[in-house]
């Protein structure tokens, strides 16, 4: 299987986004735990569990292809638990709902990293002309530190 290197979209709530395919994370894989947040508040911090916990398993999705797990499993290696899920924490903001969109916002942002293929560079040759100008510039350095050097003899 071949994978075409195509520029991912941050997309609505849910959604990886390609040019020509839209993959949808069904709701039921995303799992929200909600927590106290040490952020901004005053006192209702200790109140309300604001700050919001994603947890997604990548490799146990029926949305990616293998190729596409494969690749996540190597780039992600250091950010999966042992159980290969992605934790993401969001405490940013006040509110619950805030925090659960910048949770789904940032992993977005790490499946349009980790799914992107780069470029692969192509190797190119100087050219004879740019050789030759190289060299004359060189010839026209090295002439100008021997002019330096020479004793100006007078007669």
């Amino acid at each position: 299987m071949e994978f075409i290197n195509t520029a991912i979209k941050v997309c609505p709530y849910g959604l990886i986004c390609y040019p020509n395919r839209v993959k949808e994370i069904p709701e039921y894989e995303l799992l929200f735990e909600y927590t106290r947040s040490r952020g901004p508040g005053g006192q209702n911090v200790n109140k309300t569990n604001s700050a919001v916990i994603l947890r997604w398993y990548p490799l146990q999705s029926s949305v990616l292809s293998s190729f596409e797990k494969e690749r996540l499993a190597l780039k992600w290696a250091s950010k999966l638990t042992a159980d290969g899920e992605i934790l993401i924490r969001a405490e940013d903001f006040r509110e619950q709902e805030k925090n659960k969109k910048l949770a789904v916002k940032r992993l977005h942002l790490l499946l349009q990293e980790g799914l992107r293929v780069p470029k692969k560079r192509i190797s190119t040759k100087p050219s004879y002309s740019q050789k030759q100008k190289r060299l004359t510039s060189k010839r026209h350095r090295s002439d100008i530190k021997k002019a330096r050097s020479k004793k100006i003899e007078e007669s």
